[in-house]
């Protein structure tokens, strides 16, 4: 193989900082280069590769190995090599970049097979110390190692010998993201939970979120932040494919295409079922409690939107959620259950709907006098009537961040009055104090309609 000349200036930088000369006496000439550091030293005293050195000192076992005794080859990517890799994976740090993923790429930049000097380095695969080959290739512009370009040769340590390259080097095994959607998340630390999802998956979904979407026309990802998963509460990502697809729209949408709400949420199409989205000139808002936070970061196979919570796919109907509190210890909405079944509306809710609807909290009911014998004892209609005065009339997803201050009528024909800045929900009746919507129980997403609990009965008006 050619002597590389590539690069002069930085190779005699970076022997200079690397070798010590010995001189004798005798007339036997010069002696021979001696070197005095090792690898991890030599890499400290080049300038061009402190980029390098960053990210080395973070693994501390790598640094000892490395300082240690071997014949270690390494392949040293310079700052400007480094900062290429960061635009290309959208970080503005090399501090950005999770542990993991960034030991696994300076891993395989080290040979411990052999200390290869440049004329051992032929045409060929080594196995790096992460486990993966980096194939070695040579053309009339230079030598390349797993694509990076050697400019810098020889560099000779204790332990070993380096040589600078042009660019960072990604393992095969995660080259395929960089780029793509998965990337400005797989490459962040904020989202390791969500990689975390996506590696427990079922190995189809990683496919899906690299590839151009069912209809060839890219991806958008709604990507959670870890953040994202403490606040919806979720901690164990085993399994979590139909949460993940829920997460990806078929299509490339950014920010300026997502539609306009006004009054209630639009339907939009995932890969795993519909959620609901407010954009009404106040941010964009997604099932009522989840923020997009940042837009419009370009993949080679869509565009990714950050969300500060993780959305949920429903799998209940109205009637099962109030079911299942009503059979909990201790229930809830037992008297709601109590008043749907008086009215004959105890199927109505588990129809296809989309329905809103205020529920009242136990307490609501018994602060009403409506315990169960008094709600067994009323007859129906009224009860009917008292119960339709909680739904929205429109057949829409109402969340909280579709409500505006004024009237909404309700399935009674009759008004309540909204007061968004105080939350409350003011009954036809005009009983006082308003109902208080409850902060914490607001937006329950349904496989049919939207909950959003409330701490006083609404009364209609008499007739």
């Amino acid at each position: 193989m050619k002597t590389l000349t590539a690069t002069k200036r930085l190779l005699v930088l970076f022997l200079a900082a690397t070798f010590a000369f010995s001189c004798s006496n005798d007339d036997d000439g010069p002696a021979p280069f001696v070197p005095t550091n090792n690898l991890v030293e030599l890499v400290q005293a080049t300038p061009q590769l402190s980029s390098l050195e960053t990210a080395l000192l973070k693994y501390p076992d790598l640094i000892n190995t490395l300082s240690g005794n071997g014949n270690f080859t390494v392949f040293a990517p310079d700052n400007d090599a480094f900062d290429a890799l960061l635009v290309a994976i959208g970080q503005n740090s090399i501090d950005d970049i999770p542990e993991n993923v960034l030991r696994n790429v300076l891993e395989y930049h080290v040979y411990a097979g052999a200390t290869l000097t440049s004329n051992l380095v032929g045409p060929g695969d080594l196995q790096m110390v992460n486990g993966e080959t980096a194939t070695i290739t040579s053309d009339n512009t230079g030598v390349f190692i797993a694509g990076a370009q050697i400019i810098g040769i020889d560099a000779l340590g204790t332990n070993g010998v380096a040589h600078i390259i042009s660019s960072v080097m990604v393992p095969p095994s995660i080259a395929p993201i960089v780029g793509t959607i998965v990337a400005p998340a797989y490459f962040n630390k904020d989202f390791t939970t969500l990689i975390a999802a996506v590696e427990n998956a079922n190995t189809d979904v990683l496919s899906v979120l690299l590839g151009n979407g069912p209809s060839g026309n890219g991806l958008t990802l709604f990507a959670p932040t870890n953040a994202a998963f403490e606040a919806a509460g979720v901690t164990d990502v085993n399994g979590a494919d139909a949460v993940l697809t829920y997460h990806v729209i078929d299509g490339t949408v950014n920010e300026a295409d997502l539609p306009s709400s006004s009054g209630s949420a639009i339907t939009i199409p995932t890969l795993g079922g519909n959620f609901f989205l407010t954009n009404a000139g106040n941010g964009v808002t997604i099932n009522g409690s989840t923020t997009v936070t940042a837009t419009d970061i370009s993949g080679s196979n869509g565009v990714v939107h950050v969300i500060d919570r993780v959305l949920l796919p429903p799998t209940q109907t109205i009637n099962e959620i109030v079911a299942e509190f009503a059979g909990g210890n201790p229930g809830e909405f037992t008297l709601l259950a109590t008043a749907l079944q008086r009215a004959g509306l105890g199927g109505t809710f588990g129809t296809a709907g989309p329905f809103t609807v205020f529920a009242p909290t136990d307490a609501a009911f018994l602060a009403a006098g409506l315990d169960a014998d008094a709600i067994n004892s009323t007859d129906p209609a009224a009860v009917a009537g008292i119960l339709t005065h909680h739904v929205v009339k429109a057949n829409a997803y109402v969340f909280s961040s579709d409500l505006v201050t004024g009237n909404v009528e309700m399935l009674n024909d009759q008004n309540v009055g909204i007061d968004v800045s105080a939350l409350t929900v003011q009954d036809a009746a005009m009983s006082s104090p308003a109902a208080g919507l409850i902060p914490s129980l607001l937006n329950v997403l349904a496989t049919n309609g939207v909950v959003h609990v409330i701490d006083k009965v609404l009364l209609p008006a008499a007739p």
